[in-house]
């Protein structure tokens, strides 16, 4: 008889592993409690409708990651691949909404279907933030300002760098969209078999795409920030200010969109050279649509989260 393991892509966690695992959540629990963030637990199994929603279905997890199936009883159930959406069903269905500034964040493990490789497994772990309920920039940089933190108190900032960009408000992205699909289909053929489905259903999508060729075309592409409008910029420019202020570095990457529906505004990676190709260690933006999205009230969002198994990979 062959000898039952653990299937690929998941792994048993003891000793260092298992200890390093604890260092990063009860410094990460400490620091965001410090900003008054008090931890929520959604459930590991949720309804497939969720993340096909909020995820967009161009979106990488949705059509080639996620863990869906039907339970006995037929429903079509998701193994979570993200914490963001849960946190925005939960925000719905318990009437949250009354209890708006909102600060929560949770921790546990995710599930993805891809290529395992180093600080990235199927079953993972995330801990994550969501400021929900304040449209200021000021709670962009709240939680800029708590991830920057963490990373310090875990003494890895030496190797990471923050990546920043806007991708606007929804009138920006109206205007840019034109222009960038006027200018792809004139390159069409230079363009991923992924990034001509995406071509006409999320044109933005191809801006972060990781093949050589994409690449190419991207680099000559007209630039977000020329489609700004007025109210856009200025909430690009205060979190700016805001981030030189705090004397938090930054690089503005142009090209930086991430690879979910919901984002809006502020977009951000903070990165490393240390993991090869997989470089974000911790990202996220902001997303003010998502909950309404969803059937809830209009409640502006933003947050991020990071992986523990990748960042454990950091540890001094």
């Amino acid at each position: 008889m062959s000898q039952l393991q653990t299937v690929r892509g998941t792994r048993d966690l003891f000793q260092d592993n298992n200890r390093r695992h604890r260092f990063i959540e009860a410094t990460a629990s400490r620091a965001v409690e410090l900003y008054g963030f008090e931890e929520i637990q959604t459930p590991i199994l949720e309804p497939a409708g969720l993340f096909l929603r909020s995820l967009g279905d161009t979106s990488d997890i949705v059509t080639k990651q996620m863990y869906l199936f039907k339970d006995l009883g037929g429903d079509e159930l998701v193994l979570r691949p993200e914490g963001t959406a849960g946190v925005a069903r939960a925000f719905i269905q318990e009437g949250m909404s009354q209890l708006t500034p909102l600060k929560l964040f949770y921790r546990g493990p995710m599930f993805r279907y891809e290529r395992p490789q180093k600080g990235r497994y199927r079953q993972f772990h995330q801990f994550g933030v969501e400021l929900l309920g304040v449209e200021k920039p000021q709670a962009d940089l709240e939680v800029l300002a708590c991830g920057y933190r963490i990373l310090k108190e875990l003494g890895v900032l030496g190797s990471i760098t923050l990546h920043l960009n806007t991708i606007g408000d929804e009138a920006s992205r109206a205007a840019y969209r034109d222009k960038l699909v006027a200018y792809l289909n004139t390159r069409k053929s230079e363009l991923s078999q992924d990034s001509l489905s995406r071509l006409e259903k999320n044109p933005l999508r191809i801006l972060d795409s990781k093949d050589p060729s994409d690449k190419n075309v991207v680099a000559s592409a007209p630039k977000l920030a020329d489609s700004l409008t007025p109210e856009a910029k200025a909430f690009f420019d205060a979190v700016l200010a805001g981030l030189k202020a705090l004397e938090i570095p930054f690089i503005i990457d142009d090209n930086l969109v991430r690879g979910l529906d919901y984002y809006c505004h502020t977009v951000f990676e903070f990165t490393t050279d240390a993991l090869g190709s997989q470089n974000a260690v911790l990202a996220g933006g902001r997303y003010d649509g998502l909950i309404k999205d969803l059937g809830g009230p209009q409640t502006p969002g933003v947050g991020w989260a990071f992986g523990i198994d990748r960042l454990s990979e950091l540890l001094p």
